[in-house]
């Protein structure tokens, strides 16, 4: 039998990804088979990791954007309320979606912006200008990566929507470009700053939770109210092409915080498995796809399975095409407690983790239920985050799913205007996004393992524990 498998797995090494170089073949040792692996590129010479990345401070962050249909103009209208920004030029293949930001600007009694339209090439125009510091992307996902390497090649720091970059050769040119030119490139990734996460990021982080050994994160929505708005159903074409979690970014975001990766540890190795194709055709049917042709790709569930170089364990769901209650799950079980965000928000702690002042009858507690009501109120203003004391009711008052959007683009601008590196680095971002093709490569392989590649070429372990920068 050994022998079968082992004649079986070798085939892998006939498996190429797009665009990327070949797996190296798994293997049979002992009856423990070696995950499928990926080459990790040597670092260009001369370049070095930007890990902890720090530029000169910015009294003005000038910004411009790309993309302004489905996110964009909410970007737009948010920065307009950020002090210390100026709006410089706006971008977006359809002029009427240019001239609609632009009113934005000015309505909000600010100079109007030079606005690029019509071409698809206009974006260039934009990133080429010499009186922008920072280029903020939300076109659709497959622009993404090639308009963040040419504005950092032009000058400029750049954030992405999410997800930043959907192949592993777009996530390595993201991170040699960045290295190249010293410049940021962030992924704008808003979860991390909602006010749980954010609320449990800081207890764990102080140590309410222990040691924290499993997180799981997940992007249960069903888009069937927002599959229309896609320009050129670019988003169902994807999903119709590609199998895999091509969408991980939100759950995988805190998650990955919550464990201070390559910040003291690493993702190793994962699993990923998904269920038939049942909603997807459906849809395809519905809305049209670009290529008809082909058997529709990605499946309606996927779970992906992943473990750290020192034992910890991560768990993320992808689900845009059925019934059922928006999630991201977000959940975190330690040695001395437990969060979970979806259904309810709750905690579960030791009776020695809750400080009896704040707390009536906290020698009460059961560790096996959530605390009650009034515990979970009082733990969460004991440590709510700073950027929430400051930022929160400023936050809720412009909006952006629910504040968390207003906060991501604040904390961006804090950074550069105080010279500070920033919450999300480009490996952040190359760790989130490798999902896509990672769990493809498992999923059509049997749901074999896959090594996740270090994406700071060994500087993983350089900076120990995740935390915010903050000025002095």
């Amino acid at each position: 039998m050994i022998k079968k498998l082992s004649t079986l797995v070798a085939g892998l090494a006939l498996i190429c990804l797009t665009g990327c170089t070949s797996p190296q073949k798994g293997t049979a040792q002992n009856d423990v088979f070696s995950p499928i692996e990926v080459a990790v590129p040597e670092r260009p010479a001369g370049q070095q990791d930007v890990i902890q990345l720090t530029t000169p401070k910015l009294d003005t962050v000038r910004v411009g954007f790309i993309g302004l249909g489905m996110r964009g103009p909410g970007a737009v209208e948010r920065w307009t309320h950020i002090p210390g920004t100026k709006i410089v030029a706006l971008c977006d293949l359809l002029p009427e979606n240019a001239e609609r930001a632009q009113k934005i600007v000015t309505n909000a009694g600010m100079e109007a912006p030079v606005l690029y339209s019509g071409s698809e090439d206009a974006w260039k125009q934009l990133c080429e200008r010499n009186d922008i510091d920072l280029v903020y992307i939300a076109t659709d996902w497959k622009h993404h990566a090639e308009m963040g390497v040419y504005a950092m090649e032009h000058g400029k720091h750049v954030a992405i929507e999410v997800p930043s970059a959907m192949t592993l050769d777009e996530i390595w040119a993201l991170i040699n470009t960045s290295e190249k030119t010293r410049k940021h490139c962030m992924q704008l990734e808003n979860c991390v700053y909602d006010f749980f996460e954010l609320t449990t990021l800081n207890m764990a982080q102080q140590g309410l939770f222990g040691e924290v050994l499993h997180v799981e994160g997940a992007y249960i929505h069903n888009l069937e109210e927002f599959w229309p708005y896609y320009w050129n159903n670019w988003r169902l074409d994807y999903n119709n092409e590609n199998r895999g979690d091509v969408y991980a970014t939100h759950g995988l975001g805190p998650a990955c915080q919550l464990l201070d990766i390559h910040r003291g540890d690493r993702m190793k190795t994962l699993v990923a498995m998904d269920t038939k194709a049942a909603t997807g055709p459906e849809l395809g049917k519905r809305y049209g796809l670009a290529n008809d042709s082909i058997e529709f790709q990605n499946g309606d569930h996927t779970m992906t399975f992943i473990r750290t170089e020192n034992g910890k364990t991560i768990l993320i769901q992808h689900d845009v095409m059925n019934p059922r209650p928006y999630s991201r799950m977000y959940q975190l079980t330690g040695t001395d407690g437990f969060a979970n965000k979806y259904p309810i928000e709750e905690y579960c702690l030791r009776p020695d983790q809750v400080d009896a002042k704040e707390v009536p009858n906290h020698e009460n507690l059961n560790m096996h239920a959530a605390v009650p009501e009034n515990v979970k109120e009082a733990l969460m203003e004991k440590y709510k985050h700073p950027i929430h004391r400051e930022l929160e009711e400023t936050a809720k008052k412009v909006g952006g799913h629910g504040g968390m959007d207003y906060i991501m683009d604040y904390r961006l601008v804090y950074c550069l205007r105080n010279g500070l590196p920033l919450d999300m680095d480009v490996y952040d971002l190359a760790e989130w996004c490798c999902m896509a093709d990672l769990t493809r490569l498992s999923i059509e392989n049997g749901n074999a393992p896959v090594a996740v590649p270090d994406f700071t070429r060994g500087s993983w372990n350089k900076v120990k524990g995740y935390r915010h920068a903050f000025a002095k």
